[in-house]
């Protein structure tokens, strides 16, 4: 468990380097941050100053440099505030794309089974609002602390130039109130803080189930319960929120305590110094500035119990970010390490297994093992058994979405000196559910080769059965809508099939095509898809738990509990 916390933290720490900025605009926004900080205030020090000093009625040349400082400080703290904006903002932007980049190459390696265990709500809110709350770093938390601390030493050096007690009462109200403020802060509104990320996914997965299956939640009397989820989600949620903005209320209370405490300790410190000090001691004037300052010295540490609450939740998102993806790919799954070239040999089995087994990412026991596989070209094999009988991790085994010990050679090349996408190209997967985007039909197929001209997809479309249905819905424009919604199960399988097709795959596995499919339509769906696959030698895997009829195959083979039985030739 040590290890395994240990392990957590170092990926955490990872994700949280790589959201800080490594440009010039982030120390140059610091400087520029610290700059409009003692602007705001020298400018409540220097108006005390004028005002305390003209009501003695001096001549008006000792006033102006007093009257040029203010507006000076009036200015500059704009002036100081627009850059440290446009720095700091622009550093912290920019890097978002080295942080999205980064999570992206994290994610590819994992993808799909890698993913398994997270759900579409947690991916999501990782891919959106964890990586925006990583901005929130360089701009919530670093820089109002080192800001903060900054003026605050700035302040107290200058208060105590004209009163050193009252510098040090000012230093030690500073200090509580760090001390008080954050503390009450992380007591009070920690747990929620971290809970934020985690319950905003959790209403992210409610609503998405909720939205995608509602025909069924309706169909089923479902519907009620499912949306008592979704509010119940929503009341965690805001319960978190309403816990850290108690909190971050109860610390700026801390503050404005500490900062009246700090101006009544001036006065106590300041008031005998003026009326019985000798001379050089504290003028009236200075009076009014250590009293004041203290003021707009709180208004800007005003901002670290916040930021200590945005790093609660920085922390949290990069947690979750480090659990979603990790930097270092489970053993389960197959690293691009491959270099060997594309070197067939042609008398050899498309494909061969020797003493393969494989498990997915997380589990202990071996979910296939496969004394022996040959597959050779242009047959047909199907391979049959019950579900969770092994059949799609042998698909995924194929295709190198999992890794495997044993040996797996493809047309008589060791299958891991291969590149990934070189596997990939040789065999394709058609899966149980297709997923289609919410384009067109043109765009769904262009993905598998871009340079496809219309005519070609037409062609496509006609050879898996699909030309009639096209030319009525529209032609290529027709949309097929979110997650294909606008089409059949038996339409999103052909339309698979044109995209296996125009990829040219040598060997297709076709993962339970006919799963969601009604039963009188599964014949002819897989004799359409095997007749459309029938060319140039094509080589396919057919697997279905389904009775298949004997002439459209050349083999069967059965799965059981992980284990690939003989085959029984046709």
């Amino acid at each position: 468990m040590t290890t395994v916390t240990h392990a957590r933290s170092v990926e955490t720490r990872a994700v949280l380097k790589t959201a800080l900025p490594h440009r010039g605009g982030a120390a140059l926004g610091l400087l520029f941050g610290i700059l409009a900080a003692l602007c705001t205030v020298a400018l409540l020090g220097t108006s005390a100053y004028l005002i305390t000093r003209a009501s003695e009625q001096p001549p008006i040349l000792y006033l102006s440099m007093a009257v040029v400082g203010v507006r000076a400080f009036a200015l500059g703290r704009a002036f100081f505030r627009y850059l440290e904006r446009l720095a700091s903002h622009d550093a912290a932007f920019r890097q978002l794309e080295t942080v999205r980049v980064d999570l992206l190459r994290r994610l590819i390696p994992l993808a799909p089974d890698g993913l398994g265990r997270s759900r579409r709500g947690s991916l999501l809110s990782s891919l959106v609002s964890d990586v925006d709350e990583l901005q929130n770093l360089p701009l919530r938390v670093l820089q109002p602390l080192m800001t903060s601390i900054g003026v605050a030493a700035i302040a107290v050096w200058v208060v105590g130039l004209l009163s050193p007690a009252a510098a040090v009462g000012l230093a030690v109200a500073l200090l509580m109130s760090f001390v008080v403020g954050t503390g009450v802060a992380t007591r009070l509104a920690a747990s929620a803080e971290r809970s934020i990320a985690p319950r905003r996914a959790s209403l992210l997965d409610s609503v998405l189930d909720y939205l995608n299956n509602l025909d069924v939640l309706i169909a089923y009397g479902a519907e009620r319960a499912a949306r008592a989820r979704v509010e119940a989600a929503d009341s965690a949620l805001t319960r978190a929120l309403t816990a850290r903005a108690a909190g971050v209320g109860i610390a700026s209370a801390a503050l404005s305590l500490f900062s009246g405490l700090a101006v009544a300790w001036s006065l106590v410190a300041g008031i005998p110094a003026l009326s019985t000090g000798p001379d050089g001691a504290l003028t009236g004037p200075g009076l009014a500035v250590i009293v004041l300052v203290p003021l707009a010295v709180f208004e800007i540490v005003a901002s670290v119990p916040v930021a200590a609450s945005a790093w609660r939740q920085v922390r949290s998102s990069a947690e979750r970010i480090a659990q979603v993806a990790p930097a270092v790919a489970p053993s389960e799954l197959p690293s691009s390490t491959g270099t060997a070239a594309w070197a067939p040999t042609s008398d050899a089995p498309v494909i061969e297994l020797s003493g393969v087994s494989a498990r997915w990412p997380g589990a202990t026991a071996p979910a296939l093992s496969v004394d022996r596989l040959r597959v050779h070209r242009g047959e047909r094999i199907l391979i049959e058994g019950m579900s969770g009988s092994g059949k799609t991790t042998l698909a995924h085994v194929l295709v190198r979405f999992l890794d495997y010990d044993g040996e797996y050679l493809l047309s008589g090349q060791d299958a891991r000196q291969l590149p990934l996408e070189v596997v990939r190209t040789h065999v394709g997967l058609c899966e149980q559910t297709p997923y289609l985007f919410d384009e067109t039909i043109r765009q769904n197929l262009l993905f598998a080769r871009e340079t496809a001209t219309d005519a070609e997809l037409i062609d496509v479309l006609n050879r898996v059965g699909l030309g009639t249905w096209v030319t009525a819905r529209g032609g290529l424009d027709a949309r097929v809508g979110e997650r294909g919604s606008l089409v059949s199960g038996g339409q999103a399988q052909r339309i698979a099939l044109a995209r296996a097709l125009l990829r040219d795959f040598p060997v297709i596995v076709f993962d339970e095509p006919t799963a969601n499919v009604e039963a009188d339509l599964a014949e002819r769906l897989l004799t359409d898809l095997l007749r459309a696959t029938s060319d140039a030698g094509r080589t396919v895997l057919l697997i279905s738990h389904a009775d298949v009829p004997h002439a459209i195959v050349d083999r069967r083979i059965s799965m059981s509990n992980g284990v690939l039985g003989q085959s029984h030739t046709l």
